[in-house]
């Protein structure tokens, strides 16, 4: 975590340089890439003051923190994914089509949101319907 730690300060104080010299090459016209170069250096200072309440809370050290670590120290289970799972390409083309909407033209959004809301529901409901019900 100290890795994690670290290396979401480098890129914050990073982030935040190439703002503000960002921000005087456009002379602060510009309100795209300003303000999101400012956004992304918080959200990663934001990350990294969490991470280090959390590790000074729980004294938690990760496998990957011992200098002296083996691979096989990170082995254990990551949790339960579906394989086979055709939902999660149906959310990732309705997301595709809310980006394009948003670029574009504010009514192709709805098109979108009925192909995210049948891509949710089946991915909730996968296991609860058909040959991989419990």
């Amino acid at each position: 975590m100290k890795a994690t730690i670290y290396s979401l300060w480098i890129v914050g104080i990073f982030v935040m340089g190439a703002g503000i010299v960002y921000g005087f090459v456009t002379n602060f016209n510009e309100w795209a890439g300003f303000p999101a170069l400012l956004a992304t250096a918080a959200m990663c200072f934001m990350l990294a003051v969490y991470f280090m309440l959390v590790l000074r809370s729980t004294k938690a050290l990760l496998p990957e923190d011992d200098l002296e670590g083996e691979i096989a120290q990170a082995a254990g289970d990551y949790g339960h994914f579906s394989p086979w799972s055709w939902w999660p390409l149906l959310i990732g083309g309705a997301c595709t089509i809310l980006v394009l909407g948003l670029a574009i033209d504010w009514w192709i959004v709805g098109l979108a949101v009925p192909f995210a809301i049948v891509g949710v529901l089946g991915l909730v409901y996968e296991y609860s319907t058909g040959e991989h019900a419990h």
